[in-house]
C-alpha cells in the first residue's frame, strides 16, 4: 500500500507537471480560433464558440507566409544535414583515430556548449558581413554547421560499438569513409536521426540570429513573423498572434512527438555510457 501510494503520488506530480508545460500549447491553439472579442471577453474559454479560420487567413493575406515557411525549412534542413555530418566526422575521430592531445582537443571542443552566444555573436556577424551574406538565408545558416552537442552524442553512441570492427576493416584495407558509410553510421542511426532532429528544431526555433542578419521580409523566418506581429500588433490583434504561434510550432513539435523514442534513448544511452 506504501508503495502504491508513493507510486500515485508521483504520477499525479508527473500529471500536474505535464498540464503547466502543456498549457501555453492548449492556450495558442484554443484563442487562434477564436474571433478578438471572445478571445478579450473568454480568453480562458477552452472550446471556442463561434470558431473562426479568419486569424489564419488574415496571416497568409498579411505576409508571403509560404515563403517565410519555405525559408524556415531550407534554414533548418541546411543546418541539419551540415551538423549531422560535421557531427558524425568529429565523432569518428574522437573515437577511433589515436593522435596526442586528443583527451584535452575534445574537452575544450565541448566546453564551448557553456560559452554564451552573446561572446561569439559580434565575431559572426562580423564575418557574415565581410561575406556579403547579410539578409541571405545563407547567413543564417553558415556559423550553425558545426555542434560540440551533436559530437557529444554521437561520440558517446559510436563509443559502444567494438573496436574490432574498425581493426578487422583496416586489415581489409577498407577505407575510413567505407567504414563509416558501411558499418558505422548504420549501426549509429537512431542517434543520427534523433540528434538530427534535436538539431532541426532547434535551428527552426531560432530567433536571436536571424533577427540579426535577416532584414526583408521575403527572406523572414517564422520566429521573426511571430516577433512582428507581438511588437507591432500584438496588443491590439491577439487572435492572430496565436495564429502565428500555432503555425510556427506545428513542424517540430509533429517532429518530435514521431521522434522522440529516438531521441530519449539518444540520451539516456549517453548517460549510462
Amino acid at each position: 500500500m506504501r508503495i502504491n501510494m508513493k507510486q500515485i503520488g508521483i504520477h499525479i506530480l508527473l500529471g500536474l507537471i505535464a498540464i503547466v508545460l502543456l498549457f501555453p500549447i492548449l492556450f495558442a491553439f484554443v484563442n487562434s480560433f477564436k474571433t478578438f472579442e471572445e478571445a478579450t471577453n473568454h480568453i480562458w474559454r477552452i472550446i471556442p464558440i463561434k470558431p473562426t479560420l479568419e486569424n489564419y487567413k488574415y496571416v497568409f493575406s498579411a505576409l508571403p507566409f509560404v515563403k517565410i515557411t519555405w525559408n524556415t525549412f531550407i534554414i533548418a534542413t541546411i543546418v541539419t544535414i551540415f551538423k549531422s555530418i560535421t557531427s558524425i566526422l568529429a565523432a569518428y575521430a574522437f573515437v577511433f583515430f589515436d593522435f596526442k592531445g586528443k583527451r584535452g582537443v575534445y574537452f575544450l571542443l565541448i566546453s564551448t556548449m557553456f560559452i554564451p552566444f552573446t561572446v561569439t555573436m559580434i565575431p559572426n556577424y562580423i564575418t557574415i558581413s565581410q561575406l556579403g551574406l547579410n539578409d541571405n538565408i545563407m547567413g543564417v545558416a553558415l556559423p550553425q554547421f558545426a555542434d560540440a552537442l551533436g559530437i557529444f552524442l554521437l561520440r558517446q553512441s559510436m563509443r559502444t560499438i567494438p573496436r574490432s570492427l574498425v581493426e578487422v576493416a583496416k586489415i581489409e584495407k577498407i577505407g575510413h569513409a567505407r567504414v563509416m558509410k558501411d558499418i558505422i553510421v548504420p549501426i549509429i542511426k537512431p542517434s543520427v536521426v534523433s540528434t538530427g532532429i534535436i538539431f532541426f528544431i532547434n535551428s527552426w526555433n531560432e530567433y536571436v540570429w536571424p533577427v540579426l542578419i535577416l532584414k526583408s521580409k521575403d527572406n523572414y523566418t517564422l520566429s521573426l513573423a511571430l516577433q512582428m506581429f507581438i511588437s507591432a500588433e500584438g496588443g491590439t490583434d491577439f487572435t492572430v498572434a496565436m495564429a502565428v504561434s500555432v503555425i510556427t510550432m506545428m513542424v517540430p513539435l509533429l517532429m518530435y512527438i514521431i521522434f522522440q523514442r529516438y531521441i530519449i534513448n539518444t540520451f539516456a544511452l549517453s548517460g549510462v555510457k
